[in-house]
């Protein structure tokens, strides 16, 4: 008896297991006798995506769909147009071997519909996401769902075309709550060598990407090729595809073609379990297309948006100036080229030439060559139906011999686009340049004259000017020269004639007795610290204000250079967050300069030091933050100049008795020019920890040089560890990749040295920082962010970009480059700022 009791139940847990193993085997697959029924879900290997029924918000339809993670994300659905009105659904395969959904009358309501199928056939869903229908024998794929996809673009999933068709593209649903084929359209489209993806409204055009350079759409500015990785072009079988791939699920990207025609792109954040929008492909009316009509430069920063190229003019000037632009805009004087051809020759018959218009969306139906700059424009010059060129290097010569229609200003990226103008039209552009600067000219020296008659007037003794003309004159107790060196290109006649142009009340000549009275003598008593150009000293004026007073060393053989450019740079600068310069010293061979005393000393004297580390609180160390990104932003932006500083560092922002900091120490900035926006340099000057890749390794620097030095603060800032320090000593990591190791392990928060930040409530906005300070460390400038947008990143909620992998993670690497003298010619670990600061 007991033994047949025990045979029973031994079958029984047989049984169990064995379909427990068949359900276990059958998790992601669909065969004809395991049918997936209405709750019932298929699972993804990986747990990341999900196949099974569901709603959309605010509607009782049923559905077949593929999700991401939760139904909130749903990038795929079977039965569009044919919803199921009740729970009754089921997906099997059909007995000619085609997947189907059924309804609750065993009706097929959708269909994968594929052509000699035989019977055995399986269903399998694969950790893509992509639902795959094979022959079971012999493994062949007879149809999967990354061939007809909804309205979301998933990594691996090509769109694609041919020369007579659209192969694969994406169909927006008609609402948030109706998943049936909307208005809107995607897809690829290759014209004459160039591909760009369009958008339509019907059969309209409404968007469009920009040509593809082979590693970014030139008419998407905020597009990295690092960070999106889309790759595209000719799969070799007359097919022209575009896709994107991602380097693993932490920064898992989709893009959804919206109700409402726009792109969205989303990623997923494991830390709030949902999906964020980081990008839209219509930021402001001008990313519709043809907005403003042919001929036409649409700018959203501009008001109106929509403008005639130069040398065009309004079709209809009634309508224009209603803001009714679709008629565009016609050419104002005919091509010379034309006027041959209409035997017009009584004008002025000069060869057409081109007007550049800089950093646009190139215009629609572009036709593509393989040819060099100069050749491209020779080839238009010679074609007199070319009416516009540009070049890029990943895609060649592009030319347009219609009408220019969907060109978008940008304020940055995209290209050059040259438009073929008569020559009378050049000369416009001559005589307005010649207009201004006469007008400049003449300004220029009405202010001069006033300056003058103000000085006069007034007979001040300590203003720039008596310094200028004592150094004229060759007054000793003016600025000295280098080695007695007259030529009119040294360093000290530049900077002198620099100091000629800042206002004269701006910035006042202490002489040597004032300083040394205020210092007591320079009195060890009064030194604040150290610094590579020499000591600071802390002094009181009469009046009673408190100054610090940087004496450069006289054995510093590149001191009056720095001390030179300092005075102009500061001189012309009035911000918070930049420390105020009251004046300067040259007298033989003392060079001095006097700044603002700030009580608090500088950051690193807080941050990296054990208990004065608990005076800031994450509300005080977040202020400052802020704070020298605002200084950095007006450097770069908003100043009178643009500047870089090229020597951001801890101890280069000073603190006031409120511990609001100050940028300090110009002695390295570097001033460029309105248009320039990258320079390079032999001599690399700065502090290793701090100094971008870029920089270090090539001497080029630009604003994202400053950028990289302001990612390092921050971490920083938040964490309390020194980058130029061990972190885990059997990786030689620096801070940088210590912070980039946890970022990945999902342990972000062990960053936090200091328990005084520990407070919960701050935990997401600290995180959010870290995040932003990996952003601003990426190994290559292109992916940085501005400091406009780092500030936008600081103010705001929105979604960030996930960073990619920081330069320099291992300490030995900067290690390396210290020594390598056949890399930099000129460096040092510390050179040019005070770095022992102990008050200033």
């Amino acid at each position: 008896m007991c033994f047949s009791s025990c045979a029973n139940l031994f079958f029984v847990l047989f049984i169990l297991f064995c379909y427990v193993l068949d359900v276990a085997i059958a998790v992601d697959t669909i065969t004809s006798s395991q049918p997936v029924k209405d709750p019932e879900t298929l699972r993804s290997k990986d747990g990341n995506f999900t196949l099974g029924f569901f709603s959309p918000q605010n509607s009782k339809n049923r559905y077949v769909g593929i999700w991401w993670k939760s139904q909130s994300t749903v990038v795929w659905v079977a039965n569009r147009n044919q919803p199921l009105n009740d729970s009754s659904g089921i997906i099997t395969i059909s007995e000619d071997g085609n997947l189907v959904v059924l309804n609750g009358q065993k009706q097929v309501v959708w269909s994968s519909n594929v052509s000699n199928t035989s019977s055995n056939t399986t269903s399998q869903f694969s950790d893509y996401g992509k639902l795959v229908l094979t022959e079971t024998t012999t493994g062949n794929i007879l149809w999967d769902s990354f061939q007809q996809p909804s309205d979301t673009l998933l990594p691996g999933m090509k769109l694609s075309s041919n020369s007579t068709s659209m192969r694969v593209k994406l169909a927006s649903w008609k609402s948030p709550s109706n998943p049936s084929v909307g208005s809107f359209s995607s897809g690829v489209v290759e014209r004459i060598n160039i591909l760009e993806v369009f958008v339509w409204n019907e059969t309209q055009p409404y968007w469009r990407s920009g040509p593809w350079n082979g590693g970014i759409f030139t008419g998407i500015p905020s597009m990295s090729p690092y960070r999106n990785g889309f790759k595209g072009g000719d799969d070799g079988e007359a097919n022209t595809e575009i896709y994107y791939t991602v380097p693993s699920a932490l920064t898992f990207t989709i893009y959804m073609l919206n109700s409402q025609g726009q792109y969205e792109e989303k990623w997923w954040y494991d830390e709030k379990k949902e999906m964020q929008l980081v990008w839209t492909s219509q930021e402001s009316d001008c990313d519709v297309y043809g907005m403003c009509g042919p001929f036409t430069s649409c700018n959203a920063q501009s008001s109106p948006i929509c403008s005639c190229l130069k040398g065009f003019e309004p079709r209809n000037k009634e309508e224009w100036n209603r803001q009714n632009w679709t008629g565009g805009c016609v050419r104002r004087t005919q091509l010379q080229c034309e006027r041959v051809k209409d035997h017009n020759t009584s004008r002025d018959t000069k060869e057409d030439g081109f007007l550049k218009l800089q950093m646009v969306k190139v215009p629609d139906f572009p036709e593509g060559s393989p040819v060099e700059p100069d050749i491209c424009r020779s080839q238009c010059l010679e074609n007199c139906s070319c009416v516009a060129y540009t070049h890029d290097d990943g895609i060649g010569c592009m030319s347009w011999t219609g009408n220019l229609l969907d060109i978008q200003q940008f304020s940055e990226g995209g290209l050059d686009l040259y438009i073929r103008v008569a020559h009378t039209e050049l000369d416009k552009g001559t005589n307005t340049k010649i207009i201004i600067t006469i007008t400049v000219i003449i300004g220029t020296v009405m202010i001069v004259t006033c300056a003058y008659v103000m000085w006069r007037t007034s007979n001040h003794p300590g203003r720039i000017w008596n310094l200028i003309k004592s150094a004229r004159k060759g007054n000793n107790r003016a600025f000295v020269r280098f080695n007695n060196d007259e030529t009119p290109n040294h360093p000290s006649h530049k900077v002198i004639e620099e100091l000629s142009q800042v206002t004269l009340p701006e910035l006042l000549l202490f002489n040597f007795e004032r300083v040394a009275t205020a210092t007591n003598s320079f009195d060890l008593s009064n030194k604040l610290g150290q610094g590579g150009f020499g000591p600071v000293y802390k002094g009181k004026l009469q009046d009673g204000q408190e100054i610090a007073v940087k004496r450069l060393s006289r054995a510093s053989g590149q001191g009056l250079e720095e001390f030179m450019n300092e005075v102009v740079v500061i001189s012309k600068l009035q911000h918070r967050n930049l420390v105020r310069l009251f004046g300067c010293c040259a007298e033989g061979d003392e060079k001095m300069l006097i700044y603002e005393y700030m009580p608090n000393k500088s950051l690193d004297v807080f941050i990296f030091d054990q208990s004065r580390s608990k005076l800031l609180d994450w509300r005080k160390r977040s202020s400052i933050i802020e704070g020298i990104a605002r200084g950095l932003l007006y450097l770069h932006r908003d100043s009178r100049l643009r500047i870089i500083h090229r020597d951001l560092k801890a101890s280069n922002i000073l603190l006031d008795e409120e511990l609001n900091p100050k940028i300090s120490d110009f002695g390295m900035a570097r001033i460029f020019g309105g248009t320039e926006d990258q320079a390079n340099t032999n001599r690399i000057v700065g502090t290793y920890g701090y100094m971008s890749p870029e920089y270090a390794m090539q001497g080029l620097f630009s604003e994202k040089s400053d950028v990289f030095s302001f990612g390092v603060l921050v971490l920083e800032i938040v964490s309390g560890r020194r980058n130029s320090s061990f972190y885990d000593n059997v990786h030689a990591l620096s801070l940088l990749g210590f912070a980039w190791i946890q970022w990945r392990e999902g342990n972000t928060l062990s960053l936090m040295m200091d328990q005084e930040i520990h407070d919960p409530s701050h935990h997401e906005d600290i995180l959010r920082y870290i995040h932003i300070g990996l952003l601003c460390v990426q190994e290559h400038a292109v992916d940085r962010p501005t400091m406009a947008a780092v500030i936008s990143m600081l103010s705001s909620e929105l979604a960030l970009p996930p960073p990619s992998q920081p330069a320099f993670i291992l300490q030995q690497n900067m290690l390396n480059l210290a020594s390598s003298e056949e890399t930099l010619r000129c460096c040092s670990i510390n050179i040019v700022s005070v770095t022992d600061i102990q008050g200033r």
